[in-house]
């Protein structure tokens, strides 16, 4: 495997310049995790902070549970030992629960914490262990419910899991039923060629779904198929056990509410300020807070004194809130501003991993932060990568394009290709000789036109149309031009499906299901072997 940075245009200009020029923008950040000061005095802070978060041995007993049920792997449980001893930090990153573990950038997204904590362990001389923050409390199911494999024929495929109507209710409560995930992971298997991994890799996959009652669980389960044997710790945001825990944090969200809504309001004027794009909606009159009643997930906000939500069917004050969240933990749920805080209350977070959306939006509860007493935790872009397979770095290199021509687009550089194919020159002599009759018919038509002024319209509109003719015949040699070619255009294709899908990066799109068929459990250690960099730089992978 060649590893070659390569640059990926896009992004928002936010988390460009944290990542290219964070001197401008560091006064929205905590720290920034490539500076090896700024995670000692993250570590040191944290030392000093931990009667202020959740008891740890209870964190570490409620993970183990889980991670017993979903990741029982040695390497998970020595983690966990280490999480539950004074001065063990933690690298975190999190991801909604995506059918099949979702696109590909959810296995960087692990990739990245696990070397970051391995590294930062090395570095500080103490215990840095990875965990996974699955958001299996959010409810966006048209999110999660769907991914993309190239098919036997390299076609781009989509599988979906529909799911029976209800309420809008959080991922890891939405009920999947057997048949569901068996059609599921038949429609895979058909989509995936014969390999000598897929017998393997479909019985993993099997084993994960059998019995699953829900997106999140066969998510966590392919995720300790996939990482496990690395250390990697996983955490479901919407687990009952871990909400018992959170309930004094939640308690503080709801007393300190109004000072917490200030502070997300100043951070995003002064992000508007800034000249930076909100990468996340601060709406005044917000709680920032979920409450979830008879299975609905309901955004609450603050009016007449009371915590309501949009319709206004369901009202509390203040009083009668806290009285809930106290019989009812489980009922209370993040939103994506109160998520960061809520994590740094639960774990003692040395980093987190963020993709450059989530690096945008974490500006804004950076304020959130110290008006809870809190600090910002230190912030590592997420790696990312393109896979290019041999034949396909063959057929780039065949029709002399780079990286940036993929990501750019590829028509003009086709139809560059495609005229430097026409050896007769049929393109320009169709144009010449549009232009030769032109020249030669339009006088003769202004003479018409003194004989006769409706000779002179007629003489137009017949010209039109024997243009028309001579541009007709022009496509339809065109057209058999590209027929002629046929083999290398479907190879142009096959580079702009495999490197740039829908017109979004490969790590957006496709899941890694495929690739693991086509190279074996061995391509993921590869991966893993992969020098870590946290520049925030693209790296492009020539298998």
């Amino acid at each position: 495997m060649n590893v070659v940075p390569e640059p990926l245009p896009g992004g928002s200009a936010l988390a460009r310049d944290y990542i290219e020029r964070y001197d401008k923008v560091r006064h929205l950040y905590g720290g920034d995790f490539r500076n090896e000061e700024s995670r000692r005095e993250r570590a040191a802070w944290l030392d000093g902070r931990e009667s202020f978060r959740a008891d740890r041995s209870k964190v570490a007993a409620c993970l183990r549970v889980y991670n017993e049920r979903h990741n029982p792997h040695a390497e998970v449980m020595a983690s966990l030992e280490l999480l539950e001893q004074p001065g063990t930090l933690v690298v975190t990153g999190g991801q909604q629960s995506g059918l099949f573990t979702g696109p590909m950038l959810v296995i960087y997204k692990a990739i990245t914490i696990i070397q970051a904590a391995r590294e930062a362990g090395e570095r500080l001389g103490r215990p840095v262990v990875p965990l996974f923050w699955i958001a299996g409390e959010d409810h966006d199911w048209d999110e999660v419910n769907h991914t993309y494999v190239l098919s036997r024929s390299h076609e781009l495929s989509k599988l979906k899991m529909d799911k029976a109507e209800g309420p809008r209710a959080s991922v890891s409560d939405i009920r999947v039923d057997e048949d569901s995930w068996q059609q599921a992971v038949e429609q895979l298997d058909g989509l995936l060629q014969e390999s000598e991994f897929k017998p393997q890799l479909m019985a993993s996959i099997r084993e994960a779904s059998l019995g699953a009652a829900s997106m999140t669980e066969v998510f966590a389960k392919l995720m300790g198929v996939l990482f496990g044997k690395f250390g990697l710790i996983l955490l479901d945001s919407a687990d009952p056990a871990l909400r018992r825990l959170e309930q004094p944090f939640f308690s503080s969200l709801i007393t300190d509410n109004d000072a917490l809504e200030a502070a997300y309001l100043q951070s995003a004027a002064e992000l508007k300020d800034g000249g930076y794009e909100l990468q996340a909606e601060v709406t005044a009159g917000s709680a920032n807070l979920f409450y979830i009643h008879e299975g609905s997930r309901l955004l609450l906000h603050k009016k007449d004194g009371k915590f309501t939500d949009r319709k206004g069917n369901n009202a509390f004050s203040r009083e009668e809130l806290l009285a809930l969240l106290g019989d009812h933990p489980e009922r209370f749920s993040n939103n994506v501003l109160t998520r960061p805080l809520m994590q740094d209350y639960v774990l003692p977070v040395l980093a987190t991993v963020l993709g450059q959306g989530e690096i945008a939006y974490w500006a804004i509860p950076h304020r959130a932060f110290g008006a809870i007493g809190g600090q910002m935790p230190l912030i590592l872009p997420r790696m990312s990568f393109t896979v290019v397979e041999g034949t396909l770095h063959k057929h780039i290199e065949k029709y002399g394009l780079a990286f940036t021509d993929v990501v750019t687009g590829l028509d003009a550089k086709r139809q560059e290709w495609l005229a430097a194919q026409d050896e007769l020159q049929l393109g320009m002599r169709f144009e010449e000789t549009k232009k030769a009759f032109t020249a030669m018919y339009e006088p003769l038509i202004e003479q018409l036109g003194t004989i006769q002024a409706g000779l002179l319209k007629l003489g137009n509109s017949n010209k039109d149309k024997i243009v028309d003719q001579i541009s007709f015949l022009q496509a339809k040699a065109q057209d058999a031009m590209e027929k002629q070619n046929e083999a290398a255009l479907r190879q142009w294709e096959r580079i702009e499906r495999s490197l740039m899908p829908q017109g979004k990066p490969q790590e957006r799109v496709y899941n890694i299901m495929f690739y693991l068929n086509r190279y074996g459990p061995a391509w993921l250690d590869e991966l893993m072997a992969v020098p870590p960099d946290y520049s925030g730089t693209h790296r492009v992978l020539y298998m």
